[in-house]
């Protein structure tokens, strides 16, 4: 199941970027990375990164995102992995007669060692509008009905620990607002969640960054994952601080 929902994630995401190709106005792409070193009593290896992709066609509006999270210890010699997170995610939106107005598709994938699942994805469909679009500021959101698909973690009476599958019909909404404070600054906020009746997972960004050189940025952000139902021995807020270096591709 995780294979097969994988590769529907990243078919959507291909599809999206490929149709009408003729008609491509504009494709921007960036990376992102960030790195933590520490040493003495305590060793420490962190690091985290992304890549967000945009293509604006005349009928098409099309995001991709892949994100990653690692984070090793060491202490008197012992290793171990805190942190070990994959996320991708595409969404295509088909213009109407009113550009703003879209159709959307959704689809996502997330890989959380230390979750209380060994995989959460998502397929949705719905409306997709932009509010508003201007010089300083943009907003726009999506709303529509669509299918969860996660194995949770199991442990039985004997301690053995496996996996049942947790399916449903989700709602998912998400909205974009972002907000240029000058040539060189730029705030954006992000928000998503999807309500079912096992779980309710929602993901929230707030990020500010700031021009360095050419297309080199520097951006702070804290991020929000939560999840409505996890296992006793886990948080349902997972929250995330970071300071990368991003670099514009196109």
């Amino acid at each position: 199941m995780k294979i097969s929902t994988l590769s529907t994630a990243v078919a959507l995401g291909l599809l999206a970027f490929g149709a009408h190709a003729e008609d491509e106005k504009t494709f921007t792409m960036d990376g992102e990375l960030g790195f933590i070193f520490t040493s003495g009593n305590t060793e420490t290896t962190s690091a985290n990164g992304a890549l967000n992709a945009k293509q604006e066609l005349e009928k098409w509006s099309n995001e991709l995102t892949l994100k990653a999270l690692y984070k090793k210890d060491e202490v008197d010699g012992i290793e171990t992995t805190s942190a070990d997170k994959k996320f991708a995610s595409a969404q295509a939106n088909y213009k109407l007669t009113n550009p703003d107005h879209r159709v959307f598709g959704f689809a996502s994938f997330e890989d959380d060692r230390f979750s209380s699942f060994d995989f959460q994805a998502t397929l949705a469909a719905g409306w997709n509008q932009k509010v508003w679009a201007d010089d300083t500021s943009s907003f726009e959101y999506s709303i529509g009905p669509g299918y969860s698909f996660a194995d949770r973690f199991v442990t039985d009476a004997a301690g053995n620990v496996t996996t049942e599958e947790e399916n449903g019909v989700v709602v998912r909404g998400a909205l974009a607002y972002a907000y240029t404070i000058s040539e060189t600054a730029k705030f954006t906020q992000s928000f998503s969640t999807e309500v079912g009746s096992d779980n309710t997972k929602s993901r929230a960004e707030s990020a500010l960054s700031a021009k360095i050189a050419g297309g080199l940025s520097l951006k702070v952000a804290i991020k929000f994952d939560h999840n409505s139902d996890v296992a006793d021995d886990r948080d349902n807020l997972d929250t995330e601080t970071s300071v990368n270096l991003v670099y514009t591709f196109f």
